[in-house]
């Protein structure tokens, strides 16, 4: 689907920021029946926690390793007899019957592992970057493939989409109408709003609907072609950027005001609890895929005031230096982790426990887990033994993601470490490619029809990965 003919600036100067980043997908689904119906997934919510989370301080604690190297966090039962997470998952412990926990995750392609970017891009695309062939998102994939639920959003979003490494999100080889959709800035901002999706200052209803039945008069240089795809696929998106102009269910969508109290105090009133609620309201608003890529800023907010991070900057999960701190990472002599706070601190598990815990109780209550497959990932892990700095560097041959909905069986763990939690010891062992074929599956995408690039060429999706059949 190309977008011939027409003037953006003509157009999309009446109100809307950018047709192409924020229309994705819902002509595709006018030529193409969804790809293998049986799948159980109808949308998809990606909660990626970026820079590479310890998973033996989270989802898979190691109470026997050596002192030295020891998690300082407690071992805890979780609500499945049998399975323990440590004391800094207090929250999500109690929801444990409604995950799978992958233990036994691994990143083997060399070059990556000590890449954030092209660790980012990995866990985008679900495929190594660095091919011939530049890949796009899985979210766009998904929503070339299926479409759009709900024709007054964007069928595929990212929240907030301003972190260091959303910049690594790609459309690779797809129209630039399936980009993702990125909403902006903090959403526990009470001032906040998200861009590009209302008329411009001056443009009333009636003004935009003349010039709408202006442009539709036009055909929009493809009257010759009246009957063709690329024709139709224009018109479905001329009509949805006007539905999303104009739909008061557009900005309700995005209205976290509208929320009770209660709720958004659940998830936590700072940058990573509002973000993780805005998830849920974009995926029961009907997005077929939302990624929320987030970490708290250095100014950020918590119980709905400001507040600054004294010594905090870039506060992703890149430990290198003193992991266990309770403030900043700022030692002497450190090195790349400097500017985090400790692990166990608000801003980095506190708020992540919070959030994710809410956000798997609202959306069981709210009957969303029944079709929508969520994924907590990150793109490695920590070493299983502290440097010198007091910190834990990263590891690519075993770390966690955790899974919920659509069909994943609840109260269970795949895979295991050793008593370190540095490597995999079960026969099974899984990776970002095994992620990104599960993802599609779920969805029920059909991997044996090939994409197409540009010039035609086949690509295949995932096609160094097979599904986890644990999630099944």
């Amino acid at each position: 689907m190309h977008l011939h003919g027409l003037n953006r600036r003509s157009f999309l100067g009446i109100g809307l920021g950018s047709l192409t980043a924020a229309l994705t997908g819902s002509s595709e689904s006018s030529f193409a029946m969804a790809a293998g119906a049986g799948g159980k997934a109808k949308r998809l919510l990606v909660l990626f926690e970026q820079g590479g989370v310890s998973q033996i301080d989270t989802f898979d604690p190691k109470p026997d390793a050596p002192a030295e190297h020891r998690s300082p966090f407690k071992t805890i039962n979780t609500s499945v007899p049998g399975i323990q997470f440590t004391e800094l998952l207090t929250k999500t412990s109690k929801l444990a019957h409604h995950l799978t926990v992958v233990r036994c995750m691994m990143q083997p392609t060399p070059g990556i592992g000590n890449s954030h970017p092209l660790g980012s891009q990995y866990i985008y695309s679900g495929e190594a970057p660095g091919g011939p062939v530049e890949l796009p998102d899985m979210s766009s994939v998904i929503a070339s493939r299926l479409g759009s639920n709900a024709l007054y959003l964007p069928s595929n979003i990212l929240v907030p989409g301003t972190d260091e490494q959303a910049s690594m999100s790609r459309v690779g080889y797809l129209p630039p109408g399936f980009a993702v959709f990125k909403t902006g800035a903090s959403p526990a901002d009470p001032k906040w709003k998200v861009p590009n999706l209302g008329l411009a200052a001056g443009i009333d209803e009636r003004r935009f609907k003349d010039r709408h039945d202006l442009l539709s008069s036009l055909d929009v240089g493809l009257v010759s072609q009246a009957k063709s795809r690329d024709a139709e696929a224009m018109h479905s998106l001329v009509e949805q950027a006007a539905d999303m102009l104009t739909n008061v269910r557009t900005r309700k969508a995005f209205d976290l005001g509208a929320e009770p109290d209660a709720v958004r105090e659940r998830y936590g009133l700072g940058h990573r609890g509002q973000c993780y609620l805005l998830g849920r309201k974009l995926i029961e608003a009907g997005v077929r895929v939302v990624t929320v890529d987030v970490r708290e800023p250095m100014h950020s907010y918590r119980d709905g005031k400001s507040v600054v991070y004294d010594g905090g900057n870039n506060m992703n999960w890149d430990h290198h230096d003193a992991i266990y701190s309770t403030s900043h990472t700022n030692i002497p002599n450190g090195g790349p982790g400097a500017g985090r706070f400790g692990i166990g601190t608000w801003p980095m598990m506190g708020s992540t426990d919070q959030a994710f815990s809410a956000l798997i109780e609202d959306m069981h209550q709210r009957g969303l887990l029944v079709d929508t497959l969520v994924c907590f990932v990150t793109e490695f892990g920590r070493t299983p033994r502290i440097n010198d700095r007091q910190g834990r560097d990263h590891w690519t041959n075993a770390f966690s993601f955790a899974f919920a909905g659509a069909g994943v069986p609840g109260g269970q763990v795949v895979g295991a470490t050793d008593r370190d939690g540095g490597y995999i010891t079960s026969s099974m062992a899984y990776t970002i490619d095994d992620y990104a074929a599960t993802v599609y599956e779920k969805m029920g995408i059909d991997r044996s029809k090939p994409m197409s690039t540009s010039i035609g060429k086949p690509v295949y999706l995932a096609s160094k990965g097979r599904p986890i059949p644990e999630l099944f």
